[in-house]
């Protein structure tokens, strides 16, 4: 298990996180469930996050929304903590590679807290393919992505896309072929977003 005491190159995994706070987490989920049982939702998948994250074989860094949480989940110990740059989410994530990248990783992927589909086989074999490609993407099933992972930065990717809506794979995909970019496509995975999304375990724990 990587720690981070040292950063001789290798991979980095970012994790894209909301503070964990009443009313402002999974909030159209929190239209037909209510707030207190959103937050249990997220609470449970920054848990099932954590642990997929702890078995990949890389550094972790965790995005905060708002600010640096070092009492969470994320134990310290593993966990590199930074808060997300503003602007948009292409904004946050292209800032949040170029500094990374510039602290000297080869190979970096980003992910966000809402799939609980995603494994640490996964992740595992995303890195992998950055071996062979320039891009790596995880497709989720309402038309976005799960997963983005690259060995270095490109910027257009993360410009002027239609994020939060259907056509951003799409819209990813058209410009990774416009660059001649070389990329592979992990399998179709659902996020947490509507009630309809939610596992059995999580219907559960809200009592569904």
């Amino acid at each position: 298990m990587e720690t981070f005491e040292e950063n001789n190159g290798g991979n980095l995994l970012l994790i894209f996180v909301r503070n964990c706070e009443l009313g402002k987490v999974k909030t159209r989920l929190a239209k037909d469930i209510g707030n207190e049982n959103a937050l249990k939702i997220y609470q449970s998948l920054l848990v099932h996050t954590r642990d997929i994250a702890l078995d990949v074989n890389a550094f972790r860094m965790v995005y905060y929304s708002d600010y640096i949480d070092f009492h969470d989940t994320f134990q310290n110990e593993y966990f590199l903590k930074d808060e997300q740059h503003d602007g948009d989410l292409g904004q946050k994530m292209e800032f949040s590679l170029e500094e990374n990248f510039e602290e000297g990783y080869d190979h970096i992927i980003c992910i966000g807290s809402d799939c609980i589909e995603l494994s640490s086989e996964i992740i595992n074999r995303a890195f992998e393919e950055l071996d062979s490609h320039d891009v790596v993407i995880g497709p989720a099933k309402d038309g976005g992505y799960y997963l983005i992972g690259m060995s270095k930065l490109h910027t257009s990717l993360f410009r002027d896309k239609p994020w939060g809506t259907s056509d951003l794979l799409l819209d990813t995909i058209l410009d990774l072929k416009k660059t001649n970019l070389s990329y592979h496509l992990l399998e179709t995975l659902n996020d947490v977003d509507e009630v309809e999304d939610l596992t059995e375990d999580l219907k559960s724990l809200v009592g569904l």
